[in-house]
C-alpha cells in the first residue's frame, strides 16, 4: 500500500488577466484564499510583478547588507520588538536578520539605508522600496479578497489605510559539520499577513492543522502568503496562524535568503461584529497590534502555548 502524499499548499494565480472584482475568477480567488488561510494558514501566490531585474537587485541588496560589519548591522534598533537586527545568537547560529520599518515609504527606506551606509547606497534604497511596494500591492489584493470572502469588505479601506509594512532581510547560512540544521525554530508570526520571497534554496516548513510538517516548494515567480496571529484574532479564530520553521540541508552548501514583508496595523485589531454569533462567540478582545509584540517579548509571552488566548482571550 503506497504512502499518502503530504498535503500541498493551495496555489492562487494573481497573474490572470481577468482578475477583477465582480468576475468569476475573482470570486474563485476570494474563496481559495479564505480556504488556504483557514486550512493551512498560508497559500502560494503566483505573482509576476517582480521583474528579473528586481529579483536580481533585491538579492544583490541582501548580499551587500549581510556583508556589512556586525558593528554596523547591530545599529538596526527599533523600539518595536523583532523589528531590528537579530543575529549572533547561540540558539540560532545559522540565522541573521535586519528590518526596514515603514518600508514602502521613502523616509523608511532612506533612514535605514543611511544608517547602514552613511555615505549613501542609492541602488539598495531603490531596490528595497521598489520590492516592498510591489509586495504591498499583493498584500492589498489579498486583504480585499479575504475581507470580501467574509462579507466584511466595508472595513477594507480603513484596514489598508492603517497598515504599515516591515521589510525583513533574512539569511540562513548552510550548516557546518556537526552543526544544527535548525536554522530557525518553530514559531508563529505576530503580523497580520506575511509575504515571503526566497532565492533558490529551500528550507521553509509549515505545520498543518493536524500537526503534520510539510516542506514548502516555491514555484518560479511565487510567494508564500501567511496569516499572522493578528489575522487569526481578527477572524475570530477562523484563520490559522501556522507554526513554521526553517531547516537547512546538512549537505547543502548554499546560503538561503528570504525577503519578507510583514504587515502591521496602527489601529486596534478587533473582530468584525459580522464574524460573531451564537455559534461563533467572540474569542478575542480588541488590542493594539504593537502590544502583542511587546507581550511576546516577555518571558510569559515566549513560553505560552496559546499567545492570543493569554494576551487577549475573552475566556
Amino acid at each position: 500500500m503506497g504512502s499518502i502524499a503530504p498535503p500541498k499548499l493551495l496555489v492562487v494565480d494573481f497573474t490572470e488577466k481577468n482578475l477583477k472584482p465582480g468576475t468569476s475568477s475573482w470570486s474563485k480567488a476570494c474563496n481559495d484564499i479564505r480556504r488556504g488561510l483557514e486550512d493551512h494558514g498560508c497559500f502560494i501566490a503566483l505573482f509576476d510583478k517582480v521583474s528579473s531585474e528586481l529579483h536580481k537587485s533585491i538579492f544583490h541588496a541582501a548580499d551587500e547588507l549581510f556583508d556589512l560589519p556586525t558593528e554596523t548591522k547591530v545599529q538596526n534598533i527599533n523600539e518595536k520588538p523583532y523589528h531590528g537586527y537579530v543575529g549572533q545568537m547561540s540558539i540560532v547560529p545559522l540565522h541573521e536578520g535586519l528590518g526596514i520599518d515603514y518600508a514602502t515609504t521613502l523616509e523608511g527606506a532612506q533612514s535605514f539605508t543611511n544608517l547602514m551606509w552613511p555615505n549613501g547606497n542609492k541602488s539598495f534604497c531603490e531596490s528595497s522600496i521598489s520590492f516592498a511596494r510591489t509586495l504591498a500591492e499583493l498584500d492589498h489584493m489579498v486583504i480585499k479578497m479575504l475581507f470580501e470572502s467574509y462579507g466584511v469588505q466595508k472595513y477594507c479601506d480603513s484596514h489598508l489605510e492603517a497598515t504599515t509594512y516591515l521589510l525583513r532581510f533574512l539569511k540562513y547560512r548552510a550548516p557546518e559539520v556537526n552543526e544544527t540544521t535548525m536554522a530557525f525554530p518553530s514559531h508563529t508570526d505576530k503580523s497580520f499577513l506575511t509575504i515571503l520571497y526566497q532565492n533558490q534554496v529551500s528550507g521553509l516548513e509549515i505545520r498543518t492543522r493536524n500537526g503534520e510538517w510539510i516542506a514548502v516548494e516555491f514555484p518560479p515567480s511565487s510567494f508564500v502568503v501567511m496569516a499572522g496571529d493578528a489575522c487569526k484574532a481578527w477572524s475570530n479564530d477562523t484563520v490559522l496562524s501556522p507554526n513554521h520553521r526553517v531547516t537547512m540541508d546538512m549537505n547543502g552548501k548554499k546560503t538561503r535568503y528570504t525577503v519578507a514583508l510583514f504587515s502591521f496595523l496602527s489601529k486596534m485589531v478587533q473582530v468584525p461584529e459580522e464574524l460573531v454569533d451564537d455559534e461563533h462567540p467572540l474569542q478575542f478582545k480588541p488590542f493594539v497590534h504593537v502590544d502583542l509584540l511587546k507581550f511576546y517579548d516577555t518571558d510569559h509571552g515566549r513560553r505560552t502555548q496559546n499567545i492570543l488566548k493569554d494576551f487577549c482571550g475573552t475566556v
